[in-house]
């Protein structure tokens, strides 16, 4: 059995939103949403991060606290608290591109390398193309940095009616049309740096 990512939370919308997001960025990763630590614990997984939700963490420190590098708190608004503590925070109140950026600034500090993929799901990766054209990586570099079409084509030196079709073209590829899923895909291909969003 394999590790998995656990999110632990009471707010089931909540839960299935960040497991969607998760499972975008470790693609290879189980993400497993429970309701409650008893829920958790019945399930006695092998777990690599835990995404906790702070009414959780509360009323479970002495669980949580051993294991605080591994453990991010999903938090509704103000966090100083749990920074303070030494724990990583999301905020669930934040808009989705934000909430992207911080689980990817989590993600960078935690692993400046990357993590190692499975060696089947590494060789399968480099047998494949790229998935997007260069100039469709170029469009998604510039969507993802809150370019609007007509900025891009301007900066491009295409047409509206180009830009429009590429980025149909890069939504059909990644079967996605969210910024925030697509900001996640162009930081973890190195389309674009984090510090550039």
């Amino acid at each position: 059995m394999h590790p998995q990512m656990a999110i632990i939370c009471e707010n089931t919308l909540s839960s299935m939103a960040l497991r969607s997001l998760l499972s975008d960025m470790a693609p290879g990763i189980d993400v497993v949403c429970y309701g409650s630590v008893e829920e958790f614990r019945e399930a006695n997984p092998v777990v690599a991060h835990f995404f906790i939700s702070a009414n959780i963490l509360f009323h479970n420190a002495e669980m949580f606290q051993p294991i605080m590098r591994r453990t991010i708190v999903i938090t509704e608004g103000e966090a100083s608290p749990f920074v303070q503590s030494g724990f990583h925070t999301i905020d669930a109140m934040a808009s989705e591109q934000q909430i992207v950026r911080s689980i990817l600034q989590i993600h960078s500090t935690g692993h400046p390398n990357g993590h190692n993929p499975h060696p089947q799901c590494a060789a399968k990766a480099e047998a494949q193309q790229p998935l997007l054209s260069a100039r469709e990586r170029d469009v998604l570099a510039l969507v993802v940095k809150g370019f609007i079409n007509k900025e891009i084509a301007e900066r491009l030196n295409i047409s509206l009616a180009t830009v429009i079709f590429h980025r149909n073209n890069i939504s059909e590829k990644l079967q996605t049309r969210s910024i925030g899923r697509l900001t996640i895909y162009a930081v973890l291909n190195n389309i674009v740096q984090l510090s550039d969003i």
